[in-house]
């Protein structure tokens, strides 16, 4: 199945949408030549003697890698390949094999390939035995946690893997002080995660169970450390700042193999460059420390689509779907995403702190202007509603609500382990083109609106394009704004309202596999319409800015667009801390 425009069928055909797609690892070419890091693999593996001395120092640690796309190849039409394809909708079958990853490929860039022997790391003491062997022998490391890499960090071929999922720990601390804080330090709220754990599982943990709420990913599939390293947006990133901005310490370890704390305290450069740098580029991060914060009253949802029967009435709409949110959301109760393709309108808005009364009088001007138009409109049923903020993430709560969320299903899976059912659709998916800018809050102004406005419209005559709240800091609160100044994300969100994204590709394919190869042709066309969406977005948007979570594998800028003025002052700690540059990844720091 061919999916034309991933992200804008998530947004019409299901619920609650988290994070539009999800990404996945580097590897080689799915057709033409090789990219990104293929040229820095080593010529040879480790010889047999040098394995088995990794093996002993991490007993029954050091797995060998079989992958099921590989054995697919040989099995054409056989059911287990059916059955391989089916599982790979589910976010946690591709997470719990090392030789997987989130995401199989992008058209012309890359395809997911299988290491050569993974660390299955149960403490920072295994992955500093991983270092010391790859300083030894030369051999590629990658890092998996969550796998989810849109341009490429989860494997590379004839690679050990590092793969942290079974660094599981999760500990809530009431009053938590970072290691060599001066006395008199005021403690904190917090949560230490392992590297290994998914932000579901830390929902669960710290707002279900907890009463609290941590500043994580959307996607509940998504590990921790990487989201954090990429930068950190989550909902509600307005109103409690990106997970970067929140963390308080890590445990990393460097390419010299040293075990560190990094905090404002301690190591303060790499804790600054681990806050939005690009996971994989500065070491590998085993434990996480971030601040919790207290839970608002109530957290809600909005959802509805319109589809304009002619121009003018799409034009109409979306002017006032743009003045809208300058006037009411434009604030730190409101994000998540509004998408834009052809005439149809799709909103997926989150709310906090709101009562569902206010929620309702914040849209029924909108609405009420639409039903006075059945000729030029047909609207969805709306879907407003405020629940217990302590229920976000609830599965119990969840399953109540038909359609939103999936369970694991598979035999032995823990039962409150869920993810949100677009997600099934963005699991092991092949990229055709993603492209990601911010754009700045000036353009909300009356008198630069309407650029805004014909950007959107051209845009969307090509591509499905998502406007992106939660992941623009302008309209935050003067604290969160200075929070997130203080990480390593590129300073161009702090002035932008929204992150522009323009995005697609197909259902899980692997080459080679009978009657599951990667579409080339249609991801080659798929890739020049979305091209011609983004370039009206990106004429308005100023100097290249792209989410380095969510940007193009092809990005020409990939620096400046990622880390702005920040990268200089990166590349200096990526020399101090790995001068020999042992953690490579594609459009990483130092690449």
């Amino acid at each position: 199945m061919q999916i034309r425009d991933r992200q804008m069928d998530s947004f019409l055909d299901h619920g609650l949408n988290r994070r539009a797609l999800i990404g996945a690892s580097l590897g080689i070419a799915a057709a033409g030549p090789a990219r990104g890091l293929g040229a820095m693999l080593p010529a040879t593996l480790p010889a047999p003697a040098q394995w088995e001395r990794l093996a002993r120092e991490v007993p029954g640690r050091l797995l060998p890698v079989r992958s099921p796309l590989v054995e697919a190849r040989s099995r054409p039409g056989d059911p287990a390949t059916a059955e391989l394809f089916r599982n790979l909708t589910n976010p946690y079958f591709i997470g719990d094999d090392p030789a997987l990853t989130q995401t199989l490929g992008w058209t012309d860039g890359w395809t997911s390939q299988p290491s050569a022997r993974v660390l299955a790391a149960t403490s920072a003491a295994d992955v500093a035995a991983a270092v010391g062997f790859a300083r030894r022998t030369g051999v590629r490391i990658v890092v998996k946690g969550g796998g989810h890499s849109y341009i490429g960090g989860s494997n590379a071929p004839d690679s050990l893997l590092v793969w942290t999922r079974r660094m599981e720990a999760i500990e809530l601390h009431d009053a938590f002080v970072a290691e060599g804080a001066p006395a008199g330090t005021a403690p904190q709220p917090a949560v230490s995660l392992g590297a290994g754990v998914m932000w579901g599982r830390a929902y669960d943990a710290v707002t279900t169970r907890g009463g609290r709420y941590v500043q994580g990913g959307g996607c509940m599939t998504v590990g921790v450390a990487g989201l954090v390293q990429g930068g950190g947006f989550g909902s509600f990133s307005k109103r409690y700042g990106t997970g970067a901005a929140g963390l308080i310490e890590a445990e990393v370890v460097t390419a010299d193999g040293r075990i560190r704390i990094a905090n404002a305290h301690r190591d303060v450069d790499l804790f600054w460059a681990l806050k939005g740098g690009g996971g994989g580029s500065f070491g590998v991060v085993t434990q996480m420390t971030l601040r919790t914060h207290d839970l608002p009253a109530t957290f809600g949802a909005v959802m509805f689509d319109v589809t304009a029967t002619s121009d003018a009435a799409w034009r109409d709409l979306v002017a006032r779907v743009v003045e809208l949110y300058r006037s009411s959301l434009f604030n730190p109760e409101w994000g998540e995403q509004i998408g834009f393709r052809e005439r149809r309108l799709s909103v997926r808005m989150l709310f906090s702190g709101l009562s569902q009364a206010q929620a309702e009088a914040t849209w029924q001007p909108l609405l009420a202007h639409l039903g006075a138009r059945p000729g030029d409109y047909t609207v969805s049923q709306p879907m407003i509603a405020a629940f217990p903020a302590q229920r976000m993430w609830d599965p119990d709560f969840l399953r109540t609500l038909p359609g939103v969320i999936r369970h694991d299903d598979r035999p032995g899976a823990r039962p409150r382990d869920a993810f949100w059912a677009q997600n099934g659709d963005e699991a092991g998916w092949v990229i055709h083109g993603y492209h990601s800018t911010w754009l700045p809050a000036s353009l909300l102004a009356p008198s630069n609106s309407g650029r805004l406005v014909a950007a959107l419209i051209e845009a969307a005559a090509h591509w499905g394009v998502t406007l992106h709240f939660n992941k623009g800091i302008a309209g935050a609160t003067p604290e969160v704004r200075a929070a997130c100044a203080d990480t390593s994300t590129n300073p161009r969100l702090l002035d932008a309202f929204a992150l522009a994204i323009v995005a697609g590709g197909e259902a899980p394919a692997w080459p080679g596999v009978a009657g599951h190869e990667p579409d080339m042709a249609g991801g080659r066309r798929d890739a020049a319409a979305m091209k011609a969406a983004f370039a009206p977005l990106e004429a308005i948007s100023g100097p290249p800015a792209s989410y380095v979570s969510e940007t193009d594998y092809f990005h020409p800028r990939w620096s400046e667009a990622f880390w702005g003025a920040n990268y200089p002052r990166l590349l200096a700690i990526k020399r101090r801390y790995d001068p020999g540059n042992m953690f490579r990844v594609h459009h990483g720091v130092g690449s």
